[in-house]
Order: C-alpha cells, then sequence, then structure tokens
C-alpha cells in the first residue's frame, strides 16, 4: 500500500471506531469518511462494505481476547477460566452498540467479513470448553455455537440496559447455572 493509502485507511479505521462507539456500528459510513478527510470511494475502496470495516476495525480487540484465551487455557480451574473469557466476550461486545447483533449473524454465515473475528473466537471457545468439560464442570453436551450466540445475547442485553453494570454478571451466571433450585 502507498504511504498515503496507508494513511487514509489508518484515519479511516481510528474514525470508524470512534463512530461506532458514539453512534454504534451502523453509524454513518459518509460521517467516517468525512471525519478521515477522505470521500466515501475511498472507504469503500479499502472497506467494500460496513462489515469488513467493522471486522477490521475490532480485529485489534479481537486479538487480545484470542491472546487472553491462549492463557486462560493454563488456568487451574478451568469453568472459571472459561467464565473469564465468556465475560471478556460479553464485554468487547457490548463496547459497540450492533456489535452483538453482527456477531450472531456472523454465526450462520462463515462468508461474512465478521467471520474473521467471530470464527477464531469461537475454536478459542471451543478448547476452553471442552477443557471445562474434561474437568466435569459442563455438561457434554453443550454446544460452543450455542453458547456463543448466549454469551452475544447477553452482550446485547448488556448494550439495552447500559444502567445496570452488574447484568452481564447475574445473566452469565443463570445461563451458568440454570434455573434449578439448589438445596
Amino acid at each position: 500500500m502507498r504511504a498515503d493509502a496507508r494513511r487514509n485507511y489508518e484515519r479511516l479505521l481510528t474514525e470508524a471506531r470512534t463512530a461506532f462507539t458514539e453512534h454504534g456500528t451502523d453509524a454513518s459510513l459518509e460521517d467516517v469518511a468525512r471525519r478521515a478527510g477522505v470521500g466515501i470511494g475511498t472507504l469503500y475502496r479499502h472497506f467494500p462494505n460496513r462489515t469488513a470495516l467493522m471486522s477490521a476495525v475490532f480485529q485489534g480487540e479481537v486479538d487480545g481476547i484470542l491472546a487472553r484465551s491462549r492463557e486462560l487455557l493454563a488456568a487451574p480451574e478451568p469453568c472459571r477460566a472459561l467464565v473469564a473469557w465468556l465475560r471478556a466476550i460479553v464485554a468487547h461486545a457490548s463496547t459497540y452498540r450492533g456489535l452483538s447483533r453482527a456477531l450472531m449473524a456472523a454465526q450462520t454465515d462463515e462468508g461474512s467479513a465478521m467471520s474473521r473475528c467471530s470464527l477464531p473466537l469461537r475454536d478459542a471457545g471451543r478448547a476452553l470448553l471442552a477443557r471445562a468439560q474434561l474437568a466435569g464442570a459442563i455438561s457434554p453436551d453443550v454446544d460452543i455455537v450455542d453458547l456463543m450466540q448466549l454469551t452475544n445475547a447477553i452482550a446485547l442485553a448488556v448494550e439495552q440496559s447500559p444502567d445496570d453494570p452488574e447484568l452481564a454478571d447475574r445473566l452469565l451466571t443463570l445461563t451458568l447455572t440454570g434455573l434449578k433450585a439448589r438445596p
């Protein structure tokens, strides 16, 4: 990439991250281009659609979550490690209004640009889930795709209830413990 094209690309990512944080993933792409000091055609030359831009913006954060999953694979308590990773997923997905919906859709559309984010996360979660299942902490019939959908649904609920900082933990606890009464 030429130096000026690289600068445009980086400015677009920076402005898109800001716009997605402020206005959600439905933020105006025209506004992103304007704030980056480029035309909309330049934005579309770098990112053919909104999901490609979203994927590029979130890739760094996904890389961090993947690094965290590798650390958690060595944690002494597999179930706690899985829960810590799920919390990281919820925190990431609920940071940007609309991201959890995009991640949920990417679970069923492996050809989308967002699948570059969702598939590695699913693979990382599969390893953590398998470890917790082998330890007997999680039922063997739990599937990572279902768990990821639940996690993204929790992130969506958190996104809709910004005044309830405990909601994610309560819903994750409910997901993991179920509805059965305890003796």
